[in-house]
C-alpha cells in the first residue's frame, strides 16, 4: 500500500481537524516529539523519539525539501553496529572541518587530519569510520502542512553519480540550480537504489510546487523543527542519553566449601602458662579441610554501537544527464 499510515498526517481527518503542527497539550503528553525518517534496512521508517512506530516498505516515496544544513556533517562512532542499540556518537562535526565544541572526546583537532578519517579506519578495507552525511528538513508531498521530519543522507546518497534522471543529493541538487530551479520548489522523489547492497536514496523531480504549495513550503523554513532537523545529530533528536562511566567491578568474595554434615571446628588460643588448668587428653583432628575455591573470571562486555552508513570517496560528480529530466515533469509511477 502507498503511504501506509506512517505518512497519513491526519489526511483522512476532516478538514477542520487537520493541523499543521501539535497542539502543546499533545507535545506534554509525548516528551519528545521530534520525528525523523530513517532508510535503515532499506525500508522508510518513521522514528518518534527515537522509537520505530511505523514504517512504509514502498520502494519511492515523494517528499519537499523545506531546510538543508548548509554544509555536510560527519559523525563518528565507536564500536560494530548492532541493530536497535542507542548510542551517542562519541565524536561529530557540523561542518566537516572541526569537532563540534560539545565534543567531549574530539578525536582530532581538525577533521582532515582526523586518524577516524583514514581509509581502513572503518569496517570495510576501504571504509572510514568517522562518515560524512547531510540533514534534510523535509515535508511530503501529501502534508505540505504537517510534520517536518528529519533525514540524515548518507555519503553514498550525497556523492552518487549516475547519467540519467535519478541522482545522487549533490548532483541532483546541481542540475536543478543550473536550470534555475530551487530544490524546494519541486516535488523531489526519494527513491531507493536497488543496485546497491547498502540503503542508497536516489533522488528525481516528479512536478513543480503549485503557488500555494511554494508559499506554504517557503514560510516553514524557519519553523524550530525544520532548525532542529538539520542542526541536530541522530542521537540528539532521539534523547540518547550519554552512556555513564563505568565503574571498575568489585572483587569476588571468596567462596569456601564445607561440607554440611560436620560440626564447624573452633580453635581457642591457649591460656598464659601460668593460669592453665590441668592438661585433658588432646583432640584427635576432625578430618575438616577448609577449602577455598576460585571464582570464575569475570568478562567485561563491549558495549557496541551504531556507526553510520559506509561512506564513499566524494571526488567530482559527473556531468548531468539534463535531457532526460527536463522531458518528464509529470508525476513518475
Amino acid at each position: 500500500m502507498s503511504n501506509i499510515q506512517l505518512f497519513a498526517n491526519g489526511n483522512q481527518l476532516p478538514s477542520h481537524l487537520r493541523r499543521g503542527e501539535l497542539s502543546e497539550i499533545t507535545k506534554a503528553l509525548m516528551g519528545n516529539s521530534s520525528k525523523r525518517i530513517s532508510i535503515e534496512g532499506g525500508v522508510f521508517r518513521l522514528i518518534v523519539g527515537g522509537e520505530e512506530v511505523s514504517k512504509n516498505e514502498d520502494r519511492a516515496m515523494n517528499m519537499i525539501v523545506v531546510r538543508a544544513a548548509e554544509k555536510n556533517s560527519r559523525t563518528y562512532y565507536s564500536g560494530t553496529y548492532v541493530k536497535g542499540a542507542k548510542a551517542r556518537p562519541v565524536c561529530w562535526s557540523d561542518d566537516a572541518e572541526v569537532p563540534h565544541p560539545d565534543v567531549k572526546q574530539p578525536q582530532s583537532s581538525k577533521c582532515a587530519t582526523c586518524p577516524q578519517n583514514i581509509k581502513g579506519s572503518g569496517q570495510g578495507e576501504n571504509t572510514r569510520a568517522c562518515r560524512f552525511q547531510r540533514r534534510l528538513a523535509v515535508v511530503l508531498e501529501n502534508d505540505v502542512q504537517g510534520d517536518i521530519y528529519a533525514m540524515s543522507i548518507p555519503a553514498a546518497s550525497v556523492f552518487d553519480s549516475k547519467p540519467g534522471r535519478n541522482m545522487g543529493l549533490q548532483q541532483y541538487a546541481r542540475f536543478l540550480g543550473g536550470h534555475g530551479i530551487d530544490i524546494n520548489a519541486v516535488v523531489t522523489e526519494m527513491r531507493f537504489d536497488t543496485d546497491s547492497t547498502a540503503p542508497k536514496l536516489l533522488f528525481s523531480a516528479v512536478r513543480p510546487l503549485e503557488e500555494a504549495e511554494w508559499q506554504v513550503v517557503t514560510s516553514r523554513k524557519e519553523d524550530p523543527a525544520a532548525i532542529d532537523a538539520v542542526t541536530m545529530t541522530v542521537a540528539q533528536l532521539d534523547e540518547t542519553p550519554e552512556a555513564p562511566a563505568e565503574a571498575p567491578a568489585p572483587a569476588p568474595a571468596p567462596v569456601f566449601a564445607q561440607p554440611a554434615a560436620k560440626p564447624v571446628v573452633q580453635t581457642v588460643a591457649p591460656a598464659k602458662p601460668a593460669a592453665q588448668p590441668a592438661a585433658k587428653p588432646a583432640a584427635k583432628p576432625s578430618g575438616f579441610v577448609v577449602q577455598k575455591t576460585t571464582p570464575p573470571p569475570v568478562v567485561a562486555q563491549e558495549v557496541e554501537e551504531v556507526p553510520e552508513p559506509t561512506v564513499r570517496d566524494s571526488g567530482k560528480p559527473a556531468a548531468p544527464n539534463v535531457s532526460s529530466i527536463l522531458q518528464d515533469w509529470a508525476t513518475d509511477d
